[in-house]
């Protein structure tokens, strides 16, 4: 997270650490007891090498562990186009709820433009720069799709199942690390860090998997 500020995992339960190789690879987002919710480019190898780590203000200590039983890559997520960059994982057992573990509802409708979002992750705190151990927050306003589009024009634009957030200045917005994670705008998960040019540059705001273009498939394959 670039330009935010330190935060506990109490303000955001339903955040969570993907873990591959015992280390912190993206974030992810309690979507129900046993369904986390994340990037499809996050998915690396086979599900059982990845493990959630919940309910810990830290990525690498605290909380619980959750073994990863499936992973489901969207079947249409182009890794060339980032499109449908969504993945679900299911854990082996139940997670349980606690003041510092609880899910997020998901938004199935339009987000107005200029809407204020709250992107929450453990990656890096600058550009090329180092992750932070600690969870940080930064509040970025929703952007509409045309101005994204045009941003990333030469970039091959963005699709009907990405959505972006930031400030026309740079400074503020996720980074290395923080893919996966929940982007959270009128206490609804309305995207999934996904993709970008560089990290809070001027004129490119963040890209993320829009949940509301992919629902439905949530619901099909999660039963959420």
């Amino acid at each position: 997270i670039v330009g935010g500020s330190t935060t506990t995992i109490q303000n955001y339960p339903y955040q969570v650490s993907l873990q591959y190789g015992g280390s912190h690879i993206c974030g992810g987002s309690i979507i129900s007891a046993n369904y986390v919710l994340t990037a499809a480019h996050c998915i690396i190898g086979s599900a059982s090498q990845h493990r959630v780590r919940v309910g810990s203000t830290n990525s690498n200590s605290g909380g619980t562990i959750y073994q990863v039983a499936q992973t489901i890559v969207h079947a249409s997520y182009s890794s060339r186009t980032m499109d449908y960059d969504v993945a679900l994982l299911r854990t082996s057992t139940a997670i349980s709820g606690s003041s510092s573990v609880a899910t997020i509802g998901l938004e199935s409708g339009v987000v107005s433009v200029g809407t204020s979002a709250v992107v929450t992750g453990w990656g890096t705190t600058s550009e090329g720069g180092s992750a932070s151990t600690t969870l940080r927050q930064v509040i970025v306003p929703i952007v509409s799709d045309a101005s994204c589009n045009s941003a990333y024009a030469s970039y091959g634009g963005i699709t009907a199942r990405m959505i972006c957030a930031g400030y026309t200045s740079g400074g503020r917005d996720a980074c290395q690390g923080d893919s996966g994670g929940p982007l959270v705008a009128n206490g609804r998960l309305v995207g999934v860090v996904s993709w970008g040019v560089g990290c809070a540059r001027p004129n490119f705001p963040g890209v993320y998997a829009k949940v509301s273009a992919v629902r439905s498939w949530i619901q099909s394959n999660s039963g959420v």
